[in-house]
């Protein structure tokens, strides 16, 4: 089954609930059809923005994009708040503690439609200033400093900026301006960082505002899954923005440590992490990029000692959240397994709809401590 047809079904599946729960629950018979209307007026924002997207970027594609981005997790919320209403009703039906004849009255349908849509509003309101809003998350841990000579590293790592078109310039402006008031001496990028097949004059700009950030060991990345679908991982995006990125390669930085990088899981040649960095002869700390955390018992039997992830975004949106804590055995956060330690990031920004209800867009900053033998 295609990505498209189950996405086309998870959306009909729950709108189909959804209608007829809110008509027999709230919808008194003189509103019915303006009920029917409204809500297939909103219903279709979502299929018909998928059509226009097809044939063109133009003024009324674009506006009914940026209102589905919002219609998705307004539904999903509506319809959690109405399974739960319908919990509700199966409680008071089997315990009988309100009278069902009060829970048919005008004012309670009317206070509780009223009070469901405004909390699932209030919800992705929430959810957009959460995804606007740039958050650092600071961790220190400390590795073998084998032979190299650094004391401390303090490294940003970012990942899935998915950078396109309609990113924001204050956004991107906002982020630089933070990563400059952290001062790194390493910044990494985790993948997914950019999407589009086609320069264009807002990806411009990014790219002048990301080559202006200094780092004193430079600032490198890994291409992540979106980079294959748009073609970008052969685009020149990343030379401009002053990225060097890493397929699936291995640097030695200033004889102090190394740092290596994969290819995303969609490249058939890619290397294992065991086969990439068998390679490596030098005795010095480790640090890998990898943009999904999929292997983390793998890698853990390797050499690396700091390992970067993306990709999960924390899902993003209760509850899809704790859908990824099972299919990822680290889907947000730091865990230490044998030697190695693993960090994922939830990202910077999203694919999809601008709101985020889990986790933060965040910067994470790492202070590695290189531990030496006296």
């Amino acid at each position: 089954m295609g990505f498209h047809t189950i996405l086309t079904l998870a959306y009909l599946i729950p709108n189909i609930y959804l209608f007829v729960r809110i008509w027999q629950i709230y919808i008194n018979k003189e509103h019915r059809l303006w009920y029917v209307l409204i809500y297939a007026l909103l219903f279709l924002i979502y299929p018909v923005s998928n059509l226009l997207g097809e044939e063109g970027a133009g003024f009324i594609a674009k506006t009914f994009g940026f209102i589905a981005g919002y219609i998705l997790p307004f539904f999903l919320y509506l319809f959690l708040f109405v399974l739960l209403t319908d919990l509700l009703l199966l409680f008071n039906l089997i315990f009988k503690i309100v009278p069902r004849e009060k829970l048919r009255s005008r004012s309670v349908k009317k206070y509780g439609l009223l009070f469901t849509v405004l909390f699932s509003m209030i919800v992705v309101i929430a959810g957009i200033i959460n995804f606007n809003t740039i958050r650092t998350t600071k961790y220190s841990i400390s590795i073998p400093g084998k032979s190299s000579d650094l004391s401390r590293l303090k490294v940003v790592f970012v990942s899935d900026f998915h950078l396109q078109e309609g990113t924001g310039i204050r956004f991107v402006e906002k982020f630089v301006k933070k990563v400059e008031s952290i001062n790194p001496d390493l910044i990494l990028f985790g993948g997914d960082i950019v999407e589009g097949d086609r320069e264009n004059e807002n990806l411009e700009r990014i790219e002048k505002l990301l080559g202006s950030i200094r780092a004193k060991y430079g600032i490198f990345g890994v291409n992540g899954n979106h980079e294959h679908y748009a073609g970008q991982d052969k685009g020149s995006f990343f030379s401009k923005a002053g990225i060097q990125i890493l397929s699936d390669s291995v640097v030695v930085i200033d004889h102090s440590f190394i740092l290596a990088g994969r290819n995303d899981g969609h490249v058939r040649t890619r290397k294992s992490a065991a086969d990439l960095l068998q390679s490596i002869t030098d005795s010095l700390p480790v640090i890998l990029l990898d943009h999904r955390p999929t292997e983390i018992d793998q890698i853990s039997r390797t050499g690396a000692n700091v390992v970067f992830s993306g990709h999960t975004h924390n899902g993003q949106l209760f509850p899809i959240n704790l859908i990824t804590r099972r299919v990822y055995k680290l889907s947000y956060g730091y865990m230490k397994k044998g030697n190695t330690n693993f960090f994922v990031s939830s990202g910077i920004r999203l694919w999809g709809p601008p709101v985020r209800t889990t986790a933060k867009s965040e910067i994470m900053v790492v202070d590695i401590i290189f531990l030496h033998n006296e």
